[in-house]
């Protein structure tokens, strides 16, 4: 062993690092990462051993796409129940979505709000993502100062009056703006004119909904927002990709230099239009769950690398809010605490490692907001650990999550992959579905 500071050594046959899956030790110095040793290392005196045997450690998940809603929503969610959740699903950093709170972060003072609130509460790591919106230009630079990780932006309605939509000249606007101090715009990527001129019908029908968010949606308003990326050297990034339809244009632009990552979400990935009982709200979500052929074309794209992480867009609210009628129910699907063993029992019916999952779920989120010291397991970075028994089933009981509300698409589902404990800067926060109390910190963008 390498220091002598070294107070903890977790052990594990498979450890999941950079360089690939191998037995191994690592030794956790002052809650950061002193080495990554070979199995079979001599213990250093006075730490102490934590042998998981053959259960898979993880480097801590990294969700960069939560919604907390906390304050001013807090009955759809709130800080302490939501990284609760995360704690038990294995993830040990978040980063909050700017709306659906009470204020939405568009303003520092806004921001400053919802860190004194988020401050007492959080049990994981939590930083947080500023908006842009037709009125705060000006607010951005500051905002970016005070060490927001990016800003969010909807090309057609949110759902909320205080969060409004950019339309085509705002959206350049405040792209030059961001680029302008080398920041990133993250975009929920759907058309408002092919929304319009969609067939919308009221009712318990999943088929209505669906045509009513057809695939064009999301591939004219990517198409636009890469020419606006091209044009300004913007860093831009894909929110909840569910269209396959345009993963060619997004790999071309790849290809071509523009500056654009693109996420996904357990739902797409897990879930089909096929199976989304009628008047099933729980499954409602914006852009929306599509056809299986969709779902398999989207694993070609995480599979060639044009997805380049998966996040659980987690956006929960009451139950009364997911009301039968899909035109009129909130849209939103609550997954902080299963994203883990939903994406790994398909990965692994797939074909996929758990070093592709760590890949998609935790180094790749932690690059997108340039969070060096999360995301992966080497020496230099914070001791956030999750410990998986990936061969180990259990069956979806809405009744047994700590998200506030428990609604959920997963409800009776069997998965495979059962967190046994969560690690924050080499403390045990979460072991064997429960959780201790709150001792993460807020995050700020490393400048």
């Amino acid at each position: 062993m390498s220091g002598a500071d070294v107070n903890l050594v977790l052990r594990s046959t498979r450890v999941v690092t950079p360089d690939g899956t191998r037995p191994a030790a690592v030794a956790v110095a002052d809650g950061r990462i002193d080495a990554v040793l070979p199995y079979d290392s001599e213990m250093p005196a006075g730490a102490r051993l934590e042998d998981f045997g053959d259960d898979v450690l993880l480097p801590g998940l990294v969700d960069t796409h939560v919604h907390v809603n906390d304050p001013g929503r807090t009955e759809w969610e709130g800080f302490h129940t939501a990284t609760r959740a995360a704690a038990a699903g294995g993830i040990t950093t978040l980063l909050d979505m700017p709306l659906n709170s009470l204020p939405p972060t568009t303003t520092v003072d806004h921001l400053r709000t919802k860190q004194q609130v988020a401050a007492p509460k959080a049990h994981i790591d939590t930083g947080f993502w500023g908006g842009a919106v037709p009125s705060n230009v000006k607010d951005l630079r500051p905002l970016h100062e005070a060490g927001v990780f990016g800003f969010k932006c909807f090309l057609s309605p949110s759902g909320v009056d205080e969060f409004p939509e950019l339309d085509q000249e705002q959206l350049a606007r405040s792209m030059a703006e961001i680029a302008g101090f080398g920041g990133l715009l993250i975009v929920h990527a759907e058309d408002p004119r092919h929304l319009a001129s969609a067939p919308q019908r009221s009712g318990p029908a999943y088929a209505d909904f669906l045509a009513s968010r057809p695939r064009d949606a999301e591939n004219t308003a990517i198409e636009g927002l890469i020419a606006h990326a091209r044009r300004l050297n913007a860093r831009v990034h894909v929110l909840h990709l569910s269209s396959s339809d345009a993963l060619p244009m997004i790999a071309a632009a790849k290809r071509e230099g523009v500056r654009v990552t693109v996420e996904s979400c357990p739902h797409f990935l897990t879930l089909t239009a096929e199976e989304v009982p009628d008047g099933a709200t729980e499954f409602k979500c914006c852009p929306p769950i599509r056809e299986a052929a969709n779902q398999d074309t989207l694993w070609e794209g995480l599979a060639d690398g044009t997805i380049d992480c998966i996040v659980s867009d987690h956006s929960p609210c009451t139950t009364d809010l997911k009301t039968p009628d899909f035109a009129s129910a909130w849209g939103g699907i609550s997954s902080l605490q299963l994203g883990l063993p939903a994406i790994w029992t398909e990965a692994r019916r797939r074909g996929h490692s758990l070093d592709d999952v760590v890949r998609w779920m935790s180094a790749a989120p932690a690059e997108l907001a340039g969070l060096t010291r999360k995301g992966a397991i080497e020496a230099g970075r914070d001791a956030d650990f999750a410990v998986l028994a990936p061969d180990e089933t259990f069956t979806v009981d809405p009744a047994e999550l700590f998200h506030r509300n428990q609604v959920t698409a997963y409800a009776g589902r069997t998965l495979h992959g059962v967190v046994k404990s969560t690690w924050l800067r080499g403390v045990r926060i979460a072991a064997d579905g429960s959780v201790a109390g709150p001792t993460g910190r807020l995050l700020e963008r490393e400048h």
